[in-house]
């Protein structure tokens, strides 16, 4: 298969930047070759981690930097600068008389208790916000047009705020964006090097506060984001290095580094969502169509579901507080990692993050100026990892700096000894990561017990199966190149584009005139995008969705439509049952007399990229029993068997308490449990009394 935007040269990448270490994979055309590796990230520059670990790549696995054609890119660029309020100076343009809306959000109060609850977030003071004169009304005509006469002065107050960027948001302007882009031609005439985001753009949906939030966020990151991606493609243009890059978005998808120059809020959740991809990648390679993945890094824990072989994806999410009305992975974050910082606070009550060590100067097992005593520093001290072996024996552990780290400021406020607190640090741990998947599960009302756990990440087959244990799965899958598997999942991404359109209309046969319309013109917006990033017409593919809601509700469902060109009336009425059925999983009920609204249409179009075809890996020849380890388990040191994970093969048999190690990542297979080989060179444990057939249903 060949695309108008595949590369001649043989070599693919995928990079995923976390906090810790930056992941890469690298598949060679050549030999079908896959190749895991890791770098530490460079917080202070992420490129630099990145080119390095390129650099580290090619002398390791024998390829030259000029072979790669194609880098796929996850980044926590806009994330961190979100976080970290690294943001550009922006002025909000608004409807006249609107310009508090920030401030005014809805009216949520998390703390309902509290006498002093944190105020919401609101990234442009009341000073930078400027009315417009102008109104929209709901339905799309003008109650009163854009003053252009006041363009001269509005240009003045933005200038002497001294911004850096500029947000537009007006009112309806979901309905009817002529004002919107009017405002935006005239000021990118008069103010060439300011950019400027628009809500049309961005967000064209109904929610004046959600829709003004994530165009403020996009305006803000525009500027960042442009610094970001000029430096990458210095870095990457050295000695004649030019590859294809695209970046991975909070969908799932990936982007051209236009699309992320213009809209940079999608690459919110860029990086963890590689994880969802190569979990909805191996429900279908291991027939599990059912899996809750869970992705254990240096600084957090980040959790997704794959139901029916999908998997979740939601309209909206957020970041520091902040609403994002975008497309985006469903997926729950606690700051829960292997650097996650363990500690004693004033009532005596032992903690476990979200504070984190990060990549500097990260646990105290790394020899780096740590002081503080982190999970990874625990699993240590218990013998589940092997000092001389972490990242495949390129990192040397330092057992009694760490031991000391947790007497000193776990076990002597507690009174408990260096393994006993230790294990403690787990426990803690363990719990809240099951509640995270708990909540994740129950939410839209699944039960665990239907689902496998897929444990990736560096840090997540540590605890994998007493996680499972806790919360009553019974499966666990250990994929290959845990460690490294958001790259992995970035790997076989595609080019992806989420169109959206507002029109509340009754789910009735009355209202197809007007679904057929906004249909058609999703559809035929969502061709040209992927036209104008060279996707040739055989590889796209445009599947439609639609936001649903009884009437008087106020939120909706999300309800896949599926591949559809023109709606008829019984595709209308198989979206209403879908609708129907998924309301009564998630809530317990159903009302199928009630009339139904449709408040948003969907499309996400989808151009397909070139697939690796990859190479079956062989087991190493060596034997896969490595021999034993003393390891506290069960209140006292054991000697147990240590495993080999590249020499298995299909006929051994783990039973646990065990260890298997690899390169990028350590699993303990706890007691009760039994690992073999499955589909894929899948490590799949079962639990004993609870175990499913490998390859079938959890």
């Amino acid at each position: 298969m060949q695309s108008d935007i595949e590369p001649p040269r043989p070599v693919r990448v995928a990079v995923d930047i976390g906090g810790t270490f930056t992941d890469l994979q690298v598949f060679d055309a050549r030999t079908g070759a896959v190749h895991a590796w890791k770098t530490p990230t460079t917080p202070d520059d992420p490129s630099l981690g990145l080119t390095t670990g390129l650099r580290e790549a090619t002398e390791r696995f024998g390829f030259a930097l000029a072979d790669i054609g194609l880098l796929l890119h996850g980044t926590t660029i806009a994330t961190n600068a979100v976080l970290e309020r690294r943001l550009a100076r922006g002025v909000l343009l608004t409807t006249a008389g609107f310009e508090d809306v920030l401030e005014i959000n809805r009216h949520v109060r998390r703390d309902i208790y509290g006498l002093a609850p944190d105020p919401f977030p609101t990234l442009i003071p009341r000073d930078r916000r400027l009315g417009v004169a102008e109104r929209m009304r709901a339905d799309g005509t003008a109650e009163q047009p854009l003053d252009e006469a006041a363009l001269p002065a509005l240009l003045a107050r933005i200038d002497a705020l001294d911004a850096e960027c500029v947000a537009v948001a007006l009112l309806n302007s979901h309905a009817s964006p002529a004002h919107e882009r009017r405002l935006g031609a005239l000021l990118a005439a008069a103010r060439p090097q300011v950019p400027v985001s628009l809500s049309c753009d961005v967000s064209p949906e109904i929610r004046e506060y959600e829709r003004t939030s994530t165009t403020v966020l996009n305006a803000l990151l525009l500027p960042v984001v442009q610094i970001y991606l000029d430096r990458l493609e210095r870095r990457l243009g050295e000695g004649g290095f030019r590859p294809l890059i695209f970046l991975v978005q909070s969908n799932g998808g990936v982007c051209s580094l236009r699309t992320a120059a213009e809209q940079p809020a999608r690459l919110l959740l860029s990086g963890p969502s590689g994880g969802a991809l190569a979990a909805g990648r191996l429900a279908q390679m291991l027939a599990r169509p059912n899996l809750v993945a869970v992705d254990m890094g240096g600084t957090s824990f980040d959790v997704s579901v794959v139901q029916d072989g999908r998997v979740s994806v939601v309209t909206q999410g957020e970041i520091d507080r902040l609403p994002v009305r975008l497309p985006m992975v469903d997926m729950r974050t606690i700051g829960a990692g292997g650097g996650s910082i363990a500690a004693v606070d004033a009532g005596g009550r032992l903690t476990v993050g979200p504070r984190s060590a990060a990549a500097k100067p990260g646990p105290v097992a790394y020899g780096r100026g740590g002081t503080e005593p982190t999970v990874t520093d625990a699993n240590l001290a218990l013998g589940r990892l092997d000092p001389d072996f972490f990242l495949g024996g390129m990192m040397k552990l330092d057992m009694p700096a760490t031991r000391a780290a947790i007497e000193a400021r776990v076990g002597t406020p507690l009174g408990l000894s260096v393994e006993r607190a230790a294990e403690g640090v787990l426990t803690v741990t363990n719990a809240s990561l099951g509640a995270a998947i708990r909540l994740s599960l129950f939410e839209k009302g699944l039960d665990p017990r239907e689902f496998a756990l897929l444990s990736f990440g560096g840090a997540g087959g540590l605890h994998a199966t007493d996680v499972a244990a806790e919360i009553g799965i019974s499966n666990v899958v250990f994929p290959r190149d845990p460690g490294t598997l958001s790259a992995y999942g970035i790997l076989f991404s595609d080019l992806a584009q989420d169109l959206a359109r507002s029109r509340l209309c009754h789910a009735e046969p009355a209202s197809l005139p007007a679904i057929v319309e906004s249909v058609a013109s999703l559809s035929a917006e969502a061709d040209a995008r992927l036209a104008r990033d060279g996707i040739p017409p055989a590889e796209r593919r445009i599947e439609l969705a639609a936001d649903m809601r009884y009437q008087g509700q106020a939120f909706e469902l999300l309800v896949p439509w599926g591949e559809i060109a023109t709606p008829n009336t019984a595709a209308l009425e198989r979206l209403v049952k879908a609708f129907h059925a998924m309301h009564r999983q998630r809530f317990s009920y159903a009302n199928p007399g009630d009339p139904v609204e449709i408040v948003t249409l969907r499309a996400l179009a989808t151009g397909s990229l070139p697939k690796p075809r990859v190479a079956e890996t062989q087991p190493a020849t060596r034997p896969a029993r490595k021999g034993t380890r003393r390891v506290f388990e069960g209140g006292a040191w054991r000697e147990l068997p240590v495993w080999d994970r590249d020499a298995l093969g299909s006929k051994d048999r783990i039973d646990g308490p065990a260890v298997v190690e690899e390169p990028f990542a350590t699993h303990w297979i706890g007691r009760g449990w039994t690992a073999t080989l499955g589909t894929g060179g899948a490590l799949i444990a079962s639990h004993k009394g609870g175990a499913a057939a490998e390859g079938g249903m959890a």
